[in-house]
């Protein structure tokens, strides 16, 4: 089983009394996996550094869609934080792990009724009943025990097994992927070579980064990276003592460029520099121009952002500064139509405006590790006034945005209530490479309030003046502080 927890200038005319319409927005969906031979153990062996290294890439994925991308009733959404398999330190336990290979022939043989009880352990250890209140351990080992009694004759069958299995959870969320749908997440890759790094503690204290998603026959594996190898360096450049955020943006680069990385294979293996090729599926979800207003006297930076994908922190700070440079004085982000995408991406993207020391999220799940603070880690790329503009379809890491600006007194939210997707979804990659999405948590506002299924209600309904803007910014900072 592998886990995946699942980001140009404008011309276009723009006026600043009616409001730019969002083109069609790609809902996410996201990749990076995470292998794991051993469906009784994987659990016990997870490893989840919540909305940090693991926020980065297991509170993952969100937005709602439905399979095939359509509306915002269902979720296409993987956002999450989720378990990746831990990796021990001792070199005992490294050198027995299974190597790849045996997981390949695992791959080959597995059973129908192995796929349908993966995707039954998966649910059991990490499933989060936040709405239908139907689950239960009991009655969800009744339903592995059925399991356990039926020959299932074809994949097929087995895949139709899983999917009602699921539905019958009741929530819209969790949901199954055929092997095609799930291949269509790569684009959620951070690296841009196939790989998931996390942060492992080590022995001394400190932590190191680890291999713990790796796409088989993506460019790292095809370079010769594999599960469980430490990332030592990147194009000469040490990253020990570096968050995986910031090494996955080390990796990225343009498509078919190539990027050097060190690797320590194991825990006591040898170390290799090996050469990868980049193969970056996504596409820039930003596009920025700069208007000016009260007859050209000041500029404003008009931003949108279509969804949460590995490219959008990236491409965001370019075009902040670049708007910067032209001498912007305020920013509009528009975040209407966006479903979501890399939560990870969102949270960073939140801290660009946030200072230091404030709360962006909180996250709530069945197990106590889901349980997180996010706060602030930096000081802020822009300062001025913001607009964020939402919809009915702006969405889960959107809605974790806007709520992070607006509850920090950085942002006034215009136009409609927010869709209020506010669940946690890791995926989850099967042995014959379908998938499955599953509710795991829930994330809050900074002032604690349940974005699920109530969204954040704008503070206008149409464009204010920037006096008006500058003027409910302060009166709320001098709430906050009073």
């Amino acid at each position: 089983m592998r886990m995946m927890t699942l980001l140009l200038h404008h011309n276009t005319p723009f006026s600043l009394l009616t409001l730019p319409s969002p083109s069609p927005t790609l809902k996410p969906t996201t990749v990076v996996r995470t292998i794991n031979n051993n469906n009784d153990n994987w659990a016990k062996k997870a490893l989840v550094n919540l909305l940090t290294g693991a926020l980065s890439f297991n509170l993952l994925l969100s937005s709602p869609s439905s399979l095939a991308l359509e509306s915002p009733s269902a979720t296409q959404t993987l956002m999450p934080p989720a378990p990746a398999v831990s990796l021990y330190d001792d070199c005992r336990q490294g050198d027995d792990a299974e190597p790849l290979e045996e997981a390949d022939k695992e791959h080959q043989t597995l059973t129908n009724e192995g796929i349908v009880d993966e995707a039954w352990q998966i649910v059991n250890d990490s499933f989060l009943d936040s709405a239908s209140h139907r689950w239960t351990p009991e009655n969800w080992l009744r339903k592995r025990e059925d399991i356990l009694t039926t020959s299932i004759q074809t994949r097929s069958k087995a895949h139709d097994m899983i999917r009602r299995m699921l539905a019958s959870l009741g929530d819209p969320y969790t949901r199954f992927l055929s092997p095609d749908e799930f291949s269509k997440m790569a684009r959620y890759d951070m690296t841009g070579i196939g790989i998931n790094l996390r942060e492992v503690p080590d022995n001394n204290g400190g932590v190191k980064l680890k291999v713990l998603g790796l796409i088989l026959d993506g460019p790292a594996h095809t370079a010769g990276v594999r599960q469980g190898d430490e990332v030592l360096a990147v194009n000469g450049v040490d990253v020990r003592g570096k968050s995986s955020f910031e090494v996955s943006s080390l990796l990225q680069g343009p498509n078919e460029t190539f990027v050097t990385i060190e690797v320590k294979h194991g825990n006591c293996g040898p170390i290799q520099s090996l050469e990868v090729q980049r193969q970056l599926v996504a596409r820039t979800p930003v596009f920025y121009r700069l208007e000016q207003i009260d007859k050209g006297t000041t500029s404003v930076g008009y931003i949108r952002l279509k969804e949460f994908n590995a490219l959008a922190r990236k491409d965001l700070v370019t075009a902040m500064k670049r708007l910067q440079e032209m001498g912007a004085s305020y920013f509009i982000l528009d975040l209407r139509d966006n479903l979501g995408g890399l939560v990870q991406a969102g949270i960073e993207i939140a801290k660009l405006f946030l200072n230091e020391g404030e709360m962006i999220t909180s996250t709530v799940g069945r197990d106590p590790q889901y349980q997180n603070t996010i706060v602030t880690d930096t000081a802020p790329l822009v300062t001025a006034p913001v607009i964020v503009l939402v919809n009915n379809k702006t969405a889960s890491a959107s809605e974790i945005v806007a709520s992070a600006l607006h509850d920090n007194c950085r942002a006034v939210l215009v136009g409609e209530r927010t869709f209020g997707k506010g669940l946690i979804q890791s995926v989850f990659e099967l042995h014959d490479g379908s998938g499955v999405v599953v509710t795991i948590g829930k994330y809050v506002t900074p002032k604690f309030k349940d974005i699920n299924g109530n969204g954040i209600e704008p503070d206008y309904r149409n464009f204010p003046a920037w006096n008006d803007v500058i003027k409910h910014l302060s009166q709320c900072n001098m709430k906050r502080q009073g």
